[in-house]
């Protein structure tokens, strides 16, 4: 680790990932990439790079997830809300961390994301930045920083919409970076082969 943020990062892992199968009897966060590694697992690892604390947010009934998840290094939470989307996540996250300095969110179906992608979004908010995301080619990605001035919105998001009204915000400051995993997840067992350009 060569750089430790004071942010604690939430790696939001509480999807269902119907687009990769619908069945649901395959959870996308646990399959492997083309060099064995879990997805969850790879997204955990680029996060826990530069941001010591890290929650994971997992539904319930997911039990092979968050033990992989834990083993990585992550404290994990079920969020029963987790159903409801990404906001229900989120916000399950932050009141798990009501002593946080500020968040970085992860979202864990998206492993390519580069390290120094992460640090940069972390220096930026430990500088003081209120909202901090990357941009590749002109398009925002992920990961997001939240200042401490934003926990109570957070703390009450739901539903799938996530943080989208504070990502509209004036406050939000923009990285630009070369790093295509910013914008690329894992919708589809195609995409487990495919690296982002």
């Amino acid at each position: 680790m060569t750089y430790a943020s004071l942010a604690t990062g939430l790696l939001l892992a509480g999807g269902r990932g119907a687009r990769f199968d619908p069945s649901g009897l395959q959870n996308k966060l646990l399959a492997p990439l083309a060099d064995g590694t879990a997805v969850a697992r790879a997204a955990a690892h680029a996060l826990l790079t530069c941001v010591p604390y890290v929650i994971a947010i997992v539904r319930p009934g997911a039990e092979a997830l968050a033990h992989l998840l834990n083993e990585a290094g992550c404290e994990v939470i079920f969020a029963a809300d987790a159903e409801r989307g990404i906001g229900a996540s989120l916000a399950a996250g932050v009141r798990a961390s009501p002593d946080a300095n500020s968040w970085i969110v992860a979202l864990a179906d998206m492993p390519w994301v580069m390290p120094s992608t992460i640090e940069s979004v972390a220096r930026r908010l430990d500088e003081g930045a209120s909202i901090v995301a990357p941009r590749y080619r002109g398009q925002r990605g992920h990961p997001v920083g939240f200042g401490p001035q934003h926990g109570a919105v957070l703390s009450r998001l739901d539903g799938d919409v996530g943080a989208r009204t504070l990502l509209a915000s004036p406050e939000l400051t923009m990285i630009d970076v070369d790093d295509a995993g910013v914008l690329t997840d894992v919708d589809t067992p195609a995409d487990l082969r495919r690296p982002p350009t």
